[in-house]
């Protein structure tokens, strides 16, 4: 058995003693968690699956610069709040507090970003150090990781011949994915890197232009009646293009399966379905029709009625751009992970619900 393999026994067999404690003495709500980004839009639903556990424990960990995130804070339960820099000197100074876990979503996931040293300072520096303070308290480390470290590649494997960022931010977590490749056989603790495919749906409110596809067209359609979707590049017809779009409660549910059974790895979070941009696009139309009385369409009967309409693809995003991208589940499913996952329609379909409620009216 290799030094790797008797590593990982370690881990999981220290991995099942903590969970059958827990299952005996119910002591899952008296666990303490960091979350970083909590009030982001993976990290709040993050702490919101969490709460729904039970487990209000929760130190929430963000830059709320931007003062509007607080509206996600605010739907959860914490039990304490720092600011991302002053956390990191107190890890540093040894006056943090001390979690039983930590979820490590906090990052810049502008693919758009073009500043190198912000970005690498803010999500690999940041991650290594969180990293190293995990392995020292001998606590489970779960962080995001992307689908961005893939590029341009057609095979999503979690296998460093496979990648091959197309951007900086991609860089960033790649940059941290070969740290833990390089010590997975001499970790003192799970760390779990999760890569993030096209996650959408609640609490995304904050991202600008880096919200989902879902979100932004929910707005086209109930301003104009119709959406708005990229023309064809690369091979692909108009709105072809191709994501593994992940419903963000699903990816949760992931979250809580290696805080439940942690072991140590890399691991894709998507559906394992790549589904064109036509699909979310119409079942934005269906979605907010249905809440209106209104027929459902084909895709040919929406772009033909205008509710679905073509644009120029831009020129910024040319060699940028993933124009397919499909995980492969083997490794998650191997990890024991049995998630169902929601598919185009079911997911957009439930978020349109979500939307609707949230803003019944459009200015």
């Amino acid at each position: 058995m290799s030094t790797a393999e008797i590593s990982h026994l370690i881990i999981n067999i220290r991995a099942d003693f903590i969970g059958a404690l827990a299952f005996f003495f119910g002591d899952f709500h008296a666990m303490s968690i960091l979350v970083t980004g909590a009030a982001g839009f993976i990290g709040c639903n993050n702490v919101i699956a969490l709460n729904r556990r039970g487990i209000t424990d929760v130190i929430a960990v963000d830059n709320l610069e931007k003062g509007d995130k607080f509206k996600n804070l605010a739907q959860c339960q914490i039990s304490d709040y720092f600011d991302k820099r002053d956390f990191i000197e107190r890890v540093r100074a040894g006056t943090a507090p001390r979690p039983d876990a930590i979820f490590h979503q906090g990052a810049c996931s502008d693919t758009m970003e073009t500043d190198g040293r912000y970005m690498m300072e803010n999500n690999y520096r940041y991650t290594l150090q969180l990293y190293r303070w995990a392995q020292e308290l001998r606590i489970p480390f779960i962080y995001a990781s992307s689908a961005a470290t893939y590029g341009a590649h057609t095979e999503f494997i979690e296998e460093v011949q496979y990648e091959g960022p197309l951007n900086v931010y991609g860089y960033s977590k790649y940059l941290f994915d070969q740290v833990l490749r390089r010590e997975l056989s001499f970790l003192r603790a799970p760390v779990v890197g999760l890569k993030y495919f096209n996650v959408y749906g609640p609490h995304e409110q904050h991202k600008g232009r880096m919200a989902s596809v879902a979100f932004h067209q929910y707005f086209q359609y109930r301003r104009d009646h119709k959406v708005k979707l990229f023309e064809g590049c690369l091979g692909y017809g108009n709105g072809e293009q191709s994501r593994d779009f992940v419903y963000v409660e699903d990816v949760c549910k992931v979250l809580l399966h290696f805080l439940d059974k942690p072991v140590s790895g890399i691991y894709n979070c998507g559906t394992g379905r790549a589904e064109p941009f036509n699909n979310v696009s119409l079942a934005v139309v269906n979605g907010i029709r249905a809440s209106e009385g209104k027929e459902q369409l084909t895709l040919q009967g929406a772009v033909a009625a205008g509710e679905i309409e073509y644009i120029p693809f831009p020129e910024a995003l040319k060699g940028k751009y993933q124009a397919f991208t499909q995980a492969n589940l083997t490794k998650l499913r191997a990890a024991g992970c049995d998630v169902n996952f929601r598919t185009v329609t079911e997911g957009t379909t439930d978020y349109m619900k979500v939307l609707l409620k949230e803003y019944p009216t459009i200015e």
